[in-house]
């Protein structure tokens, strides 16, 4: 069913925090955030919620890129910088984060409750580690990702990123898992801490 909101009753994406179709497509739709996927013609990065979608090279709204790859069966890592999170602690940015269908975070750190909710929203962060950051390696967005041992992964874990660049090059980027501790690791396992409680209620 379709509803029609006038301009003015828009207000702010949080007061319709109990809707979660809203609220999913709030998230990473700040008019100030910066993608540096997303550019103009001109080669500056764009703000607002944009990305671009491979391998189609559209650009168009971070939630559409999300729903189409879920379509696709594709999930989706996000690469950040520092203090990644900062400002954005409350659950809703990790449950939207996790309804976009992202599954990994990579960044150089988090604002410590935001890595936190991520956790518990099952997805795994992770730091780069030795000073090196997306932008030291180049990424352009257009790289696919691969993480193996997700499922046997340990606290504070040592892995690797294997990452493959749109021209066949792969290459292998050492990355730590900032999933702290074993209550944190259950959680993860059973895709998140409210998976986690209602299975244990169920065997109980």
């Amino acid at each position: 069913m379709q509803h029609n909101v006038a301009v003015a009753d828009f207000n702010q994406y949080g007061t319709r925090r109990g809707n979660h179709e809203v609220m999913t497509r709030g998230t990473f739709a700040n008019i100030r955030i910066k993608n540096f996927m997303a550019k103009d013609a001109a080669g500056n990065v764009k703000e607002g919620g944009l990305t671009v979608h491979y391998p189609s090279a559209e650009q168009m709204s971070i939630y559409a890129a999300a729903m189409r790859y879920k379509a696709e069966g594709v999930p989706l890592v996000v690469f950040a910088g520092i203090e990644y999170g900062n400002g954005s602690s409350r659950d809703w940015a990790a449950k939207g984060t996790s309804l976009l269908g992202v599954r990994a975070v990579i960044a150089q750190s988090y604002e410590r409750i935001h890595r936190s909710n991520l956790v518990g929203m099952g997805i795994v962060p992770f730091v780069f580690v030795d000073g090196t950051s997306w932008q030291t390696l180049g990424l352009k967005g257009d790289e696919t990702v691969r993480i193996a041992g997700l499922t046997s992964i340990k606290p504070r874990q040592m892995m690797t990123a294997d990452i493959t660049s749109a021209d066949g090059t792969v290459r292998a980027v050492p990355i730590q898992c900032r999933i702290d501790t074993v209550d944190e690791i259950e959680y993860f396992r059973n895709g998140g801490i409210l998976h986690h409680v209602l299975r244990n209620l169920a065997a109980a």
